[in-house]
């Protein structure tokens, strides 16, 4: 049998292979009888390169890897991981529960050589829904055609699967903000513009920049700003960081604040009309924006620091009082959006900036630029043009989705399209949160298999949300059930 054979269809087809594909292929492959295939455009899989800066640490615990908060005993967790490179000794004395950046990143690309399935290199290119034989087809181009019995590389070639289910996950894409894409588009290679997520990249020509700008109050620009601030000399630091938000504010990190990336306040946020939604999408950027603690600290001491080393400031060797130190040369500059932007005659960069609570507009030249302007979920209207006229939107044109993750399609598909990191305007700040993968990926495959392999927590808050609590009781009263050719719906 073979998924190109629509009388013999995959389960389940997968498009994209980041943490939250991969998640979900690592707790269906145990699953007997469940037939599935995930397909990446990308040769291997890597998370987020640009941004493994040295010393940098992922911001949820390591509990939050790909299988455990489902299934502590699956083959593919974190701590099976360290097993299997002799290093769970050396972790446990480490005492760590946050884990480095890279060493997550090294820890996916381990899941993803192990397991089955996985198809790298291959792009889907359209999707369409199958009414005589009740299945996606999925029209992919395999980028990398093999090696021909001579040895030589083939061609690209074309290719078709069928699937009764299919999940997306292709995640997120580099935002740039309207008024900076003209010098995105017209970057030089002596005044440079870089996204956050191509720093690495570019990070010894920034360096060599006579001064260099961050733009964005995130978590990446923070960290982008400290590694620049820690490799340029003192009192030549020729930096600045810009943020539009009215400080640079520490991330929400109470465990009571923690409990908005729970499942039952992402039942209770599905629950509301679409209009309290985005309100509350809007005003919880600290939950997902800011900047942690930490590194904030780390920014603050290193400034202190190099206030205490400067040679020319009025305490300074040259000064009356003696020893002492100057102010580095690093401005941070909050309350600021960048109206437009726009290159010199010299060719350096300019920036025309508002400062919201003063009313005032300046303008700011450097050499270099930073763009540490987030991401967007990447549009699902192209690749599901052929499904569009089937699915159902809200009023500002967005994909429904249901409580479930499926978007909320024409009963004629018989089929579930469920989605993963898609959904933040119906389920809230935790759609790409890290600790909710392995959740939504058991959800996902109770309902698609129609029964609870996997068995999820009726309530996982001390925190009640909403004048009931409906949260726990929903999740009690679900009852899986199948119909038509594998669309599995609740009741």
């Amino acid at each position: 049998m073979t998924p190109a054979d629509p009388r013999h269809p995959l389960d389940l087809a997968g498009i994209g292979i980041g943490p939250a594909n991969l998640s979900l292929a690592a707790l269906a492959e145990p699953l007997r009888g469940l037939r599935t295939a995930f397909y990446e455009q990308r040769p291997a899989f890597h998370w987020h390169p640009g941004l493994l800066i040295e010393g940098t640490t992922l911001q949820v615990p390591f509990l939050a890897d790909l299988v455990t908060l489902a299934d502590p005993t699956s083959r593919w967790s974190f701590l099976a991981h360290l097993r299997d490179r002799q290093r769970l000794f050396p972790f446990y004395f480490a005492e760590r529960f946050h884990i480095p950046r890279a060493e997550y990143d090294a820890y996916c690309r381990w899941v993803s050589r192990g397991l089955a399935g996985l198809h790298f290199h291959h792009r889907v290119d359209a999707v369409r829904w199958n009414e005589e034989h009740a299945v996606f087809e999925l029209d992919f181009t395999r980028l990398d055609g093999g090696r021909a019995d001579n040895g030589t590389a083939r061609p690209a070639c074309s290719g078709r699967a069928h699937a009764r289910n299919l999940v997306i996950g292709v995640g997120t894409a580099p935002h740039v903000p309207e008024a900076l894409r003209p010098l995105a588009a017209s970057a030089t290679a002596t005044a440079p513009v870089v996204h956050s997520a191509d720093y690495l990249d570019h990070r010894e020509r920034l360096l060599a920049a006579d001064h260099v700008t961050v733009v964005g109050s995130g978590q990446s620009g923070a960290e982008i700003f400290l590694d620049l601030l820690r490799r340029r000399p003192p009192g030549r630091e020729r930096l600045h960081w810009l943020a539009r938000t009215p400080a640079f504010a520490p991330m929400e990190y109470s465990k009571l604040g923690l409990e908005h990336f729970t499942p039952d306040y992402t039942r209770y946020f599905h629950g509301l009309s679409e209009p309290v939604r985005d309100r509350l999408t809007e005003g919880q950027w600290q939950l997902h924006k800011a900047v942690d603690a930490e590194t904030l600290a780390a920014i603050h001491d290193e400034l202190y620091r190099r206030s205490l080393d400067g040679p020319d400031g009025p305490d300074g060797p040259d000064g009356p009082d003696g020893p002492g130190g100057s102010w580095p040369d690093a401005v941070l500059t909050p309350g600021v959006t960048v109206r437009t932007a726009g290159r010199t005659a010299a060719g350096r960069l300019e920036l025309h900036l508002d400062h919201a609570e003063q009313g005032a507009r300046t303008r700011l030249t450097t050499g270099a630029l930073v763009l540490a302007t987030g991401y967007r979920e990447r549009p699902l209207a192209t690749l599901l043009a052929d499904l569009a006229p089937l699915a159902r939107r809200d009023a500002a044109g967005r994909f429904e989705v249901d409580r479930n993750y499926r978007l909320v399609l024409d009963p004629r598909v018989t089929g579930a399209v469920h989605v993963q990191n898609a959904e933040r305007h119906t389920h809230g700040v935790g759609a790409p949160d890290l600790g909710l993968v392995a959740h939504r990926s058991a959800t996902i495959l109770n309902h698609l298999t129609g029964e609870e392999r996997y068995p999820l927590p009726e309530r996982t808050a001390f925190t009640t949300f909403g004048a009931s609590s409906t949260g726990a009781r929903a999740v009690a009263e679900q009852r899986f059930t199948t119909e038509g050719s594998g669309q599995i719906t609740s009741r």
